[in-house]
């Protein structure tokens, strides 16, 4: 039976449901008819094998890994070490694999590929998060993520620390400045918002403290400060203390993490960072073979 065992209980769990669905698909575009290079290795040969970190990280990943596996051969045993959400050193033993060689062999890649990502995800994520450490500050992600992989780059994101804001346009009213216009002003619009959508949370984007004192009126539950400098951003807050704190303050826009420990010293409640999961690069990982047989 394919085996999944950790030194120590996960650090995170609850990904998404839809795993086995994203490694159906990769593996379809990756093995389409048939892997004609593995099929060059005997069918009975066995492979013992271990995937290594290259550097510092936070890993993620490891149900897409596994799935990856199972899918193509449920013998294959995959034995972790480290789980998702801890940090994991360089030249770190991440698991270890054992089983036949070809189904091995076909899914190194789609398996290296989600944990990869996932990691690097997470990685760039809990350094955004340690870079606002102590301020009370919280990272948001955004829907700025790779296409298909919505679900399990917000999963990373909490693995990196970081708290999900929403996960598509169905569960949350996000005004901007094109649905601002559309409807007329900013009380318009989330009047509008309440009277179709009731009881689902409503965000408004402004751009100047001119909208802010407008969006305060309003009320909704969150106020995204867009592209606010860093003085008026403290201006925000303490107008938003003045009426009583009853709306959060989200800092958008030209973060980045030589700026965001000063966005989150003004006293906003949380930073919305699109780089997380726009920007993600890949962690250096590398899969070999110890022993065949």
């Amino acid at each position: 039976m394919h085996g999944r065992r950790h030194a120590r209980p996960a650090v995170l769990t609850g990904g998404p449901d839809n795993i086995d669905e994203q490694v159906a698909a990769a593996l379809r575009e990756d093995v389409g008819g048939g892997d004609v290079t593995a099929a060059l290795v005997p069918a009975d040969q066995q492979l013992r094998a271990q995937v290594i970190a290259r550097e510092a990280a936070v890993l993620c990943g490891t149900a897409w890994f596994d799935a990856v596996f199972r899918a193509l051969d449920r013998d294959i045993r995959v034995t972790w070490s480290a789980a998702d959400g801890e940090r994991v050193a360089p030249d770190a033993v991440l698991c270890r694999i054992e089983g036949r060689a070809r189904p091995l062999l076909t899914g190194e890649r789609t398996a290296l590929n989600f944990l990869q990502t996932l990691s690097g995800t997470a990685t760039a994520t809990r350094r955004h998060v340690d870079a606002v450490a102590g301020t009370g500050c919280t990272i948001l992600d955004t829907r700025k993520t790779l296409p298909g992989l919505r679900l399990a780059q917000k999963y990373a994101t909490r693995c990196g620390g970081a708290q999900n804001h929403r996960l598509g346009l169905h569960d949350m009213v996000l005004i901007k400045e094109n649905h601002i216009a559309a409807a007329g002003s900013i009380t318009a619009a989330v009047a509008a918002a309440r009277r179709l959508s009731p009881g689902v949370p409503i965000e408004v984007e402004v751009e100047t403290l001119v909208e802010l004192d407008e969006a305060l009126a309003a009320r909704p539950n969150v106020i995204m400060l867009d592209e606010f400098s860093h003085e008026d951003l403290r201006v925000a807050v303490a107008r938003n203390r003045a009426l009583g704190r009853a709306t959060k303050l989200e800092a958008s826009g030209s973060v980045s993490l030589e700026t965001i420990r000063a966005i989150a010293e003004t006293g906003v409640d949380c930073i919305s960072v699109g780089a997380i999961t726009k920007h993600v690069r890949a962690l250096d990982l590398s899969l070999r073979v110890t022993n065949s047989s």
